[in-house]
């Protein structure tokens, strides 16, 4: 996953600073680079590079990207290596001007649109999927940008939260089935996108709508217009719900928090245990854990403390940093544990590295049983629609049996949600599960 936000304003010059704090609010989308680009007065001046949204933007950065128009990003890799040439936006310059795209996605046919192209003389100077979009947009550029777009667009098959800009427009555009998210508010009189709601709170804007499946939103100085092409069921990635997206958002009107918090409830009805505390694994374990512990009536407690200033380990690039990510990341709070049968609630088990640590932990403060309820079912199957599990053998459930990886991680009894008690907590059906159950909107080429 990746985090896009875009603004369109017609008096202020100075929309990096709200691209800034918006992409703060998306920093747990990526963590591997970031960026802005804006239009000041027909040009296209950008800045990105590795590293946080802090990190990156120094005040005498922010203070040279001047401009009424703006896009940024947030990384998280999922092609491509980890370079500063790999960073987005990606900014490109054609016959018919100057562009600028943001995306968040995978495009599945990536590897046969850019040989097309490159056959027909194109040169590519990332390993972007996003750079594919871009060509397939300049060569299709003849009379207006929009046409261009959805021609590029029917080109494709694969996920997209995507905001382009060009020298007086900001437009998004959101796959066909809705895999990626893709929001519009407005600050003002200032249209913005992100891909998240999370985003709108912390910049002080209001949450207009999400960008439905299939739709292009054209935003420029006369407004907002829709552009609707074929759509599908909507199928948004079940995995945003579990974990990915800040518990304060909310997508396509389904609260995050309120689907964690009834996670936690439906696995106690299908998978109680006696124990004396329920704690949960920060952050996105917490939430599910709370629910879990108003459905069996068993105490939530503090057990485990994270240092705030330590990112997501699942989403690091290597295993090593995965695994010293975990070291790091948490600290056992031995008065709460000591002596005491412990369940621990967490969001997922995906490759099991930092579940294992902290089970060494906790076991090592004092715990008399460590009782594991995972608030989603097994990751089974690779997704190659923008989650960064390109293989079985990095899905520690594709190779074990549930007994086996209850044996590996060290727990006394290990639990998962099942899928129907997922989507129940979810409040329907209309996501993509296929990395639980191999059944997949789009299909890889």
């Amino acid at each position: 996953m990746s985090g896009v936000v875009g603004i369109y304003s017609k008096e202020r010059n100075n929309v990096s600073n709200i691209i800034y704090y918006g992409l703060y609010a998306l920093q747990h989308r990526g963590q591997v680079s970031t960026g802005i680009a804006v239009n000041n007065n027909g040009f296209v001046d950008y800045f990105k590079d590795l590293g946080l949204v802090h990190e990156v933007f120094p005040k005498e950065t922010m203070e040279r990207l001047r401009g009424n128009i703006g896009i940024g990003h947030i990384r998280y890799a999922t092609t491509g290596d980890t370079t500063t040439v790999n960073a987005q936006p990606l900014v490109v310059g054609y016959r018919k001007g100057a562009l600028a795209l943001a995306h968040d996605g995978a495009v599945v046919n990536f590897e046969k649109l850019r040989d097309g192209l490159e056959d027909q003389g194109a040169i590519f100077q990332s390993e972007l999927d996003t750079e594919v979009i871009a060509n397939l947009i300049a060569r299709y550029h003849k009379d207006n940008i929009e046409d261009a777009i959805i021609k590029a667009l029917d080109d494709i098959n694969g996920t997209y939260g995507l905001v382009i800009m060009t020298t007086d427009k900001l437009i998004g555009a959101r796959d066909q089935y809705g895999v990626k998210s893709l929001s519009i508010g407005k600050l003002g009189e200032d249209y913005i996108l992100a891909s998240e709601t999370c985003a709108f709170d912390t910049i002080g804007a209001e949450f207009i709508r999400d960008v439905e499946p299939g739709e292009i939103v054209v935003i420029d100085e006369n407004g907002l217009e829709s552009i609707r092409r074929k759509s599908y069921d909507k199928k948004l990635c079940l995995f945003e719900i579990i974990y990915f997206a800040r518990p304060d958002s909310k997508l396509d009107n389904k609260s995050i928090y309120l689907s964690r918090i009834e996670a936690g409830k439906q696995l106690v009805v299908e998978s109680p245990v006696d124990g004396d505390i329920v704690i949960g694994a920060p952050d996105s374990g917490t939430i599910p854990a709370i629910g879990y512990a108003e459905g069996s009536k068993i105490p939530y407690a503090e057990g485990l403390i994270k240092n705030r200033y330590v990112g997501r380990t699942f989403i690091q690039p290597t295993q090593e940093l995965r695994e010293q990510g975990v070291r790091i990341k948490l600290n056992v709070l031995k008065e709460n544990v000591e002596g005491k049968r412990v369940i621990l609630v967490d969001d997922s088990i995906v490759r099991g590295t930092t579940i294992k640590r902290t089970i060494e932990m906790i076991k090592n403060a004092g715990a008399k049983e460590i009782h594991v309820r995972i608030s989603s079912p097994p990751v089974l199957h690779p997704c190659y629609l923008g989650m960064d599990t390109p293989t079985r053998e990095n899905l520690i459930a594709a190779q074990m049996s549930k007994e086996e990886i209850r044996k590996l991680i060290g727990a006394d009894s290990l639990e998962y949600l099942s899928l129907e008690g997922l989507l129940k907590a979810a409040g329907g059906c209309e996501f993509c599960t296929g990395c639980l159950d191999g059944n997949y909107p789009i299909h890889k080429e």
